[in-house]
């Protein structure tokens, strides 16, 4: 699903927030990407999502090579993506129906359908009774629940999450957790950016692990106190 072949990002001034990475994730795969805070993980999402390109190097999503998708492509490509960020990036002034639906919307859905999709997400994210309500009336674990209903609205194949539970406490963390390996188990393929280790551990689920833009290798002797 997810392959990149010696992948460079290199920004304005010479700071290489990448280098050389690569690695694979195939479909229907959880994986999680750890690293210290400018490790380069938000990078490796951007790149996929093609917020970013690479300065060198091939990130490959889904057989399509992002280098070779055209800007007026880009909002069909990301279609295929479902994207959930630390801050929710929500819209306070519509109700969270309303937010929920903006990528069908943004698709031209139809009116009907796109209700129907939207209230099968809320569902799947335990918040469908809330679906007039405005979103700074919900806590902060039912906002970013509101914030991965709409990255799965659209169904994609992949979903990538940037730091989903970070202002979270530990057990919102983990029912966050426990709602995207669900989509895990009907094939939906995860890439999660997390600096969580015990929570991630406490999943099982392969560990990406990024020092200065680079894979570190993880200590095979490493154990998980909780399984």
């Amino acid at each position: 699903m997810i392959q990149l072949e010696n992948a460079t990002k290199r920004f304005p001034g010479g700071q290489e927030a990448l280098s050389g990475l690569s690695l694979s994730v195939d479909k229907g795969e959880m994986v999680f990407v750890t690293g210290h805070s400018g490790a380069g993980k938000s990078t490796l999402l951007r790149l996929i999502a093609l917020i970013e390109r690479p300065t060198s190097g091939q990130v490959i999503v889904d057989g399509q090579n992002t280098s070779r998708v055209k800007r007026r492509k880009i909002p069909a490509y990301r279609r295929q993506i479902g994207m959930v960020f630390q801050d929710h990036k929500l819209l306070y002034d519509r109700p969270v129906a309303e937010n929920v639906a903006l990528p069908l919307i943004i698709a031209g859905v139809g009116h009907r359908e796109a209700g129907r999709k939207v209230r099968a997400a809320l569902d799947q994210v335990g918040l469908l009774h809330k679906e007039k309500q405005r979103p700074e009336t919900l806590s902060a674990g039912e906002q970013q629940r509101v914030g991965i209903a709409r990255a799965i609205v659209s169904r994609p194949k992949l979903l990538i999450a940037d730091e989903p539970t970070g202002n979270l406490d530990p057990d919102l963390s983990l029912e966050v957790m426990r709602i995207f390996r669900r989509f895990n188990e009907v094939g939906v393929t995860l890439l999660i950016a997390s600096h969580d280790i015990a929570l991630i551990d406490r999943l099982g689920c392969r560990r990406i692990a990024l020092e200065d833009g680079r894979l570190q290798r993880e200590p095979e002797e490493e154990v998980d106190p909780w399984l």
